[in-house]
């Protein structure tokens, strides 16, 4: 029997990459993965969520310089994006352990890891340019917020909805294929191309969920809970597909009620006239 190009493009349900059937990691050494996972994400949302107290929820970069800009932004994704990488780096780390030891077991792990934060740190420069520009045109035209926030939404909600999306996400919800294609990677710096490839489709998995922190506000501790929370369960869930069309619907009715919903707009809020002195 034939299987449609739909069905087969966007399906809605399919084994979980670490559950039954995903076979990346044995049991054993899967639960010791999420322990590592843990102690280091902890630490990332417990940095992120003091500077967020400090700074509050701002339209624009918040007046931060680049440098300061990117650090918190790698900060940020270190704890929004690691416990839904995991399986996919662990594997490829301990593949690393198998052919080799002491340094150079170190050396190339730390390879891996910077290609894959190299590619989120370009993608944090592109976000920095949006916010500045978004932060400016609010400060020239407080109104503007409200259009600029449906934007956002309507952006993010089409981007879920879209093929890039789904490219992307059947790439890191089946990471196991990927790997034996990593494992014909050449020499030199193999391990940071695998970190770069692998950062590269995750961040067109997410890149339309980060839109949203426009108008929700960069430092919303909240709002980069919920996103990693969609994050996770859009790659490891069975059900992870379905999840994110349901998200994109959500995100374009959001759009339709940005212009008028205020509290939709917490990253755009502090230039824009309430809706009663208008």
């Amino acid at each position: 029997m034939r299987r449609s190009r739909t069905s087969a493009f966007v399906p809605t349900r399919s084994p979980a990459p670490t559950g039954a059937g995903g076979g990346l990691l044995p049991t054993r050494d899967l639960a010791a993965a999420w322990i590592l996972v843990v102690l280091i994400a902890v630490p990332a949302w417990a940095l992120t969520i003091g500077q967020a107290r400090d700074m509050g929820v701002e339209p624009g970069t918040m007046g931060m310089a680049l440098p300061l800009f990117l650090l918190l932004w790698v900060t940020m994704m270190a704890a929004m994006m690691l416990p839904s990488m995991a399986p996919v780096a662990l594997t490829w780390v301990r593949g690393i352990g198998r052919q080799s030891s002491g340094w150079t077991r170190a050396a190339r792990s730390i390879e891996f890891v910077g290609g894959y934060l190299l590619v989120w740190t370009a993608f944090g420069l592109l976000a920095y340019a949006a916010l500045a520009f978004t932060g400016g045109l609010v400060d020239d035209h407080p109104t503007a917020g409200r259009w600029i926030g449906s934007i956002a939404f309507l952006l993010a909600g089409l981007y879920q909805l879209g093929p890039l999306k789904h490219v992307c996400l059947r790439h890191c919800r089946d990471p196991l294929s990927r790997l034996v294609r990593y494992a014909g990677f050449r020499r030199p710096a193999r391990d940071l191309r695998v970190g770069v490839h692998h950062g590269a489709y995750c961040v067109g998995c997410c890149a339309g969920l980060m839109v949203v922190l426009i108008p929700l506000g960069v430092m919303n501790v909240a709002a980069m809970a919920g996103l990693a929370l969609v994050i996770f369960m859009e790659k490891l869930w069975s059900r992870g597909f379905f999840l994110t069309s349901v998200v994109g619907v959500a995100f374009l009715v959001l759009a339709l009620l940005a212009p008028f919903q205020d509290w939709l707009l917490p990253g755009l809020q502090d230039s824009m006239p309430s809706m009663d002195g208008m």
